[in-house]
């Protein structure tokens, strides 16, 4: 589903016409007003490849995707560096195909009003699965053995007494019997959890984050650790699953090095700076730790016999791509027909069913009468409010408002006047495809 869109702008000027913003939209100082009236396409810019089953979920016939899209009314990315992009003012959302948005930069977003979505858990099966294929390398020494057998020369019964001396040096342990702790416990902990109680293993959390829907999806033989430090006392493997932030950053560090249990693996399928390389090192130097296991290779790690480094496998199957996309698509689509939020890490979740053919989304900062204002502002304009939704998310509020009749374009210039607005949207129910 590609397009042209130089091709589009060269035809409109031979034309004599001018492609209208988004929407038929406005522009204000505090924020992109958005008035429709008229039926419209949504244009997608897409900074990687997507998979097209993801892709898909958008209609033809009201959207189009490509990478070469100008004005585009949203974003779809995955690994695709943003943070020093040129956004365009017309961009009312960004969506990543994935579960981290270090790439994206959310903070502008913020004061623009716009959502970034992302898609926690699409991807969790495919991280689990390599979270057990780590820990069946790290326990039965897989990769100095793969490197032993590929030095090998000779012919069979050379190469048959060659390995029959040598594998007593790459005897191993089995995982059944052996305790597991897991730091962090969202949609891929839990899965490890409960991989790993189907091996036989034992488990040990930690998340002071946790939520009541995660806690009540988690097995319920998974001990609960104090700390992080308990945890790492009582573990043979510890795996991380936590967001790269100021509080996670370092956060296996010396002195959590010192306080693992001897002999134990380390698995990083996280973000690299959550550890830090030069204690995971010396632990592995000092053989207090037996393996580090990561997605992030590096040039301190390199060639080191203990590190066991993979090429950012993590959300590397088909299967985790198609997740993502399917996810975004569609969060996506519902935000731009009808102003429903879920899944963003800068927006509250918001929803609310169709009640009426007329749509009013604002985005705003969280300050006080902020909500009274823009009801006000509709009640002295004879417009009937059906239904009303609001949420705040630290800094940050939306409201969704069906009205009984259509909202006026100069309406919305007053509301996007009141300060503190950062986007007004009007929504009016479309044509289901």
């Amino acid at each position: 589903m590609g397009h042209d869109a130089a091709g589009e702008r060269v035809a409109m000027q031979r034309r004599g016409t001018r492609r209208p913003t988004p929407c038929g939209g406005m522009r204000s100082k505090n924020g992109f007003i958005k008035v429709s009236g008229m039926p419209r396409t949504f244009r997608i810019l897409t900074l990687n490849k997507i998979s097209p089953v993801g892709l898909s979920r958008f209609p033809a016939a009201r959207y189009v995707t490509g990478n070469e899209i100008a004005e585009p009314d949203a974003i779809l990315v995955r690994s695709h560096n943003m943070l020093e992009m040129h956004i365009p003012k017309t961009v009312l959302a960004i969506a990543r195909a994935g579960a981290g948005t270090n790439n994206v930069p959310v903070k502008k977003m913020n004061e623009r009003g716009v959502p970034v979505f992302n898609a926690p858990g699409a991807n969790a099966n495919a991280v689990k699965e390599l979270v057990i294929t780590g820990m069946l390398l790290a326990s039965r020494n897989i990769v100095p053995a793969l490197h032993f057998t590929e030095s090998l020369h000779g012919d069979d019964a050379t190469l048959h007494k060659l390995v029959e001396d040598g594998k007593k040096h790459f005897a191993g342990t089995e995982l059944r019997g052996r305790t597991l702790g897991i730091v962090g416990l969202g949609a891929i902990g839990r899965l490890v959890a409960d991989a790993a109680l189907g091996l036989g293993m034992n488990a040990i959390g930690f998340d002071p984050e946790i939520t009541v829907d995660a806690a009540w999806s988690l097995p319920s033989q998974v001990k609960k650790a104090n700390s992080v430090e308990d945890l790492l006392r009582h573990s043979d493997f510890v795996t991380l699953h936590v967001p790269l932030l100021d509080a996670t950053r370092n956060l296996i560090n010396e002195k959590r090095v010192a306080a693992m249990k001897a002999g134990s693996v380390l698995l990083n399928f996280s973000r690299d700076a959550i550890v830090d390389e030069d204690a995971i090192l010396a632990g592995l130097a000092g053989k207090h730790v037996r393996y580090y296991v990561c997605d992030f290779p590096s040039s301190k790690t390199q060639k080191n016999p203990g590190v066991i480094a993979l090429p950012h496998l993590g959300a590397s199957t088909q299967e985790a791509e198609d997740n993502c996309a399917v996810m975004v698509a569609e969060q996506l689509r519902d935000y731009l027909e009808h102003g429903n939020v879920v899944n963003t890490v800068n927006f509250p979740n918001v929803s609310m069913p169709r009640e009426s053919a007329f749509r009013l989304a604002i985005a705003n900062s969280n300050v006080p009468n902020m909500l009274g204002q823009i009801s006000t502002t509709l009640a002295a304009a004879g417009i009937n409010i059906h239904n009303m939704i609001n949420k705040s998310r630290g800094e940050m509020a939306y409201t969704l408002v069906d009205t009984d009749s259509a909202i006026p374009a100069k309406l919305y210039a007053q509301i996007a006047a009141i300060p503190g607005v950062l986007m007004v949207r009007d929504l009016p129910l479309l044509k289901e495809m």
